[in-house]
């Protein structure tokens, strides 16, 4: 199966809400439970310095992957990513593909030095596919935030190009 990645659209609003609905992506993310389709299509609303991908396989949408350069101006050569994977598509290269084309993004066409992310410490696989996408943890925060009532660490991790 082919994995189109591609900029979002406003059209997109509501497969991404369903995306974030799911039970995987919630537990792996900040987003609360029973997402709005309004806030969604706020999000896919266009601005400066935010670039939101998705990832598409025979017209589902399967991943999501947000890039957004700092606005301030000692840091316009950083970005944060943020991103997810529909439940159903875990494992089958959805977030190795949309990082390949963030990564080429922000390398060869933003000219970004330094890629950063958040990711919960016991995130194995997401933390397996930023390490192979050559980001390093560079701290802890420790009961970072809830999630099914618990409070649990994350990671901060930075991806730096010479």
């Amino acid at each position: 199966m082919q994995i189109e990645i591609r900029r979002a659209e406003q059209e997109d609003a509501a497969a991404l809400r369903d995306l974030y609905a799911m039970p995987g992506a919630q537990s792996g993310t900040l987003q609360l439970p029973f997402p709005s389709l309004v806030i969604w299509e706020q999000r896919l609303t266009p601005r400066e310095g935010h670039t939101v991908l998705v990832a598409e396989a025979d017209g589902l949408l399967v991943g999501n992957l947000s890039l957004q350069v700092e606005p301030n101006p000692r840091r316009r050569h950083v970005a944060h990513i943020g991103m997810a994977v529909r439940d159903d598509w875990a494992g089958r290269g959805v977030g190795s593909r949309l990082m390949a084309a963030a990564t080429d993004l922000a390398d060869n066409w933003l000219g970004l030095r330094r890629l950063e992310l958040t990711v919960y410490a016991d995130n194995l696989a997401a933390l397996a596919l930023y390490r192979k996408a050559g980001f390093v943890e560079e701290g802890r925060a420790r009961a970072f935030a809830l999630r099914n009532g618990e409070l649990v660490d994350a990671l901060y991790m930075a991806r730096l190009r010479d």
